[in-house]
């Protein structure tokens, strides 16, 4: 893993404070990156074949995701703006065992998705598009958190109210 100097782990414009924070206290910052770990990450999802044959899409933009924000366990204090902060789980392979799931959102977007992790306390599965835009999948439905998993970060770990896919 790549190690930062001591300024780059104590300064960060990047995000706002609380989300800042919050990925700081679960081991992030500036720089960090396990290119190792997502690549095994990647081997295992791509090596993954449900009992009927789905398979997982695995692309850039998910591994470059993994190399930065994989392995953390986020907890946000504070109360959020619209709904309670998230705590997150990022790890694809709690995903693991979602590959049709996925592969059908993807169909809908037009996209490829794969698994980015998971918000532990509500059961929603966190999925990445090759295009680096999240999506959060739960028993309300499917809801797009941001363009970017940075600006996803900011709207789970502030409490922002997502955006809900329209049903097709």
């Amino acid at each position: 893993m790549a190690t930062a100097g001591a300024s780059d782990r104590t300064s960060s414009t990047r995000f706002p404070v609380q989300a800042d924070a919050a990925l700081r206290g679960a081991g992030w910052w500036p720089g960090r990156w396990d290119i190792k770990q997502a690549e095994y990450w990647a081997d295992t999802l791509r090596d993954h074949v449900s009992p009927v044959g789905h398979r997982h899409a695995v692309f850039p933009a998910a591994v470059e995701a993994w190399a930065e924000f994989g392995g953390l366990r986020v907890t946000p204090a504070g109360p959020g703006r619209h709904v309670a902060p998230a705590v997150l789980h990022l790890d694809p392979l709690c995903g693991l065992h979602m590959a049709r799931t996925l592969g059908d959102l993807g169909r809908a977007l037009g996209t490829e998705v794969c698994p980015l992790g998971e918000e532990p306390d509500s059961g929603a599965l966190l999925a990445i598009d090759a295009q680096s835009r999240v999506y959060g999948l739960d028993h309300g439905g499917d809801w797009y958190l941001g363009a970017t998993v940075d600006a996803a970060l900011l709207t789970l770990l502030s409490g922002v109210l997502p955006t809900r896919l329209a049903a097709g």
